[in-house]
């Protein structure tokens, strides 16, 4: 017989936030980022002891190109006509594997303004919330009580802590960013709820064209996920190809035999 058994009180709130994400608007863009800098800088810095994860350089560019971009950095309600709150704040909500009373599910927590953050403290800030114990996280408090709530119930608070904008972007960050790259997944597109998703695919080496020549170089597929209620495509492509740009450049070289760059890419093409 099959089991028809309901789903697992500790993803309750995975249904939730679907049910609230379908008021989006979502359209889908992709890029090849090649992360030769990137891997560079990562591999100088774990020889002297500091570890990085890929996720980290993603949010630590998309976090410097949103401070450019501040109508994207914008939470959205519902209506005939939404309505938008932008705030000054830079909060990337990131999404973890984590087991809840030995149920796997998907969490996801706000990390704090991130505007000018290095990322010695965007790594700390992603391992505090993956190592810690889930009952020592504040964080992640408000979707235990949903777990303990009985379904309607939880859905009716989880749908008005939603209406409240000035607290959404504590609650849902300001922009979503996701990895399935630790495993064999090269790109993939999801919605984050809020109005940009960062969806982080699989660092793999593949042949690329560099000055005339074919050579391998380790590149990623990147997707961001706008909601057109709020962006044009035309911004979020700038956005997108910012991102990239930027990640491309790299960081300050960690004792890398790569020379830096010549310019930051967000000063080389300048808002108009």
């Amino acid at each position: 017989m099959p089991d028809r058994g309901r789903v697992a009180r500790q993803r309750r709130h995975t249904q939730y936030f679907l049910r609230h994400a379908r008021r989006a608007a979502p359209v889908f863009l992709d890029t090849d980022v090649d992360m030769t800098r990137v891997v560079a800088h990562r591999d100088a810095a774990a020889a002297d002891g500091r570890r990085y994860s890929f996720t980290s350089y993603v949010l630590w560019s998309a976090t410097r190109v949103l401070e450019h971009h501040p109508e994207c950095n914008a939470a959205v309600g519902s209506g005939l006509v939404p309505r938008l709150l932008h705030t000054p704040e830079i909060r990337p909500k990131v999404a973890m594997d984590r087991t809840v009373d030995g149920v796997r599910s998907v969490l996801s927590a706000s990390l704090p303004d991130l505007r000018g953050a290095g990322l010695d403290d965007i790594q700390r800030e992603l391992t505090r919330l993956r190592e810690t114990p889930l009952d020592e996280l504040a964080e992640f408090r408000g979707i235990r009580a949903l777990h303990r709530m009985p379904v309607r119930v939880g859905w009716w608070a989880f749908r008005a802590s939603m209406a409240r904008l000035n607290s959404r972007p504590k609650l849902m960050g300001t922009v979503a960013v996701s990895s399935l790259g630790h495993r064999a997944v090269t790109g993939f597109h999801a919605v984050g709820g809020t109005t940009l998703t960062v969806n982080i695919g699989q660092v793999r080496p593949v042949p690329i064209v560099r000055d005339g020549s074919v050579e391998s170089a380790p590149v990623m597929r990147l997707n961001l996920c706008f909601d057109h209620r709020v962006v044009d495509g035309a911004e979020a492509a700038d956005v997108l190809t910012e991102i990239k740009e930027t990640l491309e450049a790299g960081p300050q070289p960690h004792h890398s035999s790569l020379p830096p760059t010549s310019a930051d890419p967000l000063q080389e093409h300048p808002r108009p």
